[in-house]
């Protein structure tokens, strides 16, 4: 895996990343640490990833369990310490989890699995931070 990260210019704190696999993601700094509030902050691509990559393998198990799941949500929140480098040191996800007779059990389990077998960005994070979850089944009719 390999990722190339560009600074847009002297007019700020603005940089384009461009992923291995050819996509183009924009970030940007807070105006008060010289950017202009144009893009995500690089530490918020950082938690938005370990979202993706724990959703993405909540819903791959279920779908391999042959359940029937319609939609995934992830809602994280994050601690960072006080000081340099400033980690982060807490994540609370919170996973609604959507479908038609999906056990919470099995959802759960899911969850689990995420974070303790495959979930490459969350086993990283866990490093520095306590990661806790939150589950929510909701059936649809």
């Amino acid at each position: 895996m390999q990722a190339t990260v560009r600074w847009a210019g002297p007019d700020g704190m603005a940089f384009l990343a461009e992923t291995g696999s050819g996509h183009l993601v924009a970030m940007d700094g807070a105006a008060d640490g010289g950017g202009r509030n144009l893009a995500p902050r690089p530490m918020e691509m950082v938690l938005a990833g370990a979202g993706g990559c724990t959703a993405y393998d909540v819903v791959l198990i279920l779908k391999r369990g042959r359940h029937d799941v319609s939609g995934c949500e992830v809602r994280l929140e994050a601690e960072r310490a006080a000081t340099d480098p400033k980690v982060f040191t807490r994540i609370a996800l919170s996973f609604v989890v959507r479908g038609k007779g999906l056990p919470r059990e099995v959802v759960e389990r899911a969850v689990r699995l995420s974070h303790e077998k495959y979930c490459s960005a969350t086993a990283m994070l866990g490093r520095t931070a306590e990661i806790v979850t939150r589950v929510e089944v909701i059936e649809e009719p």
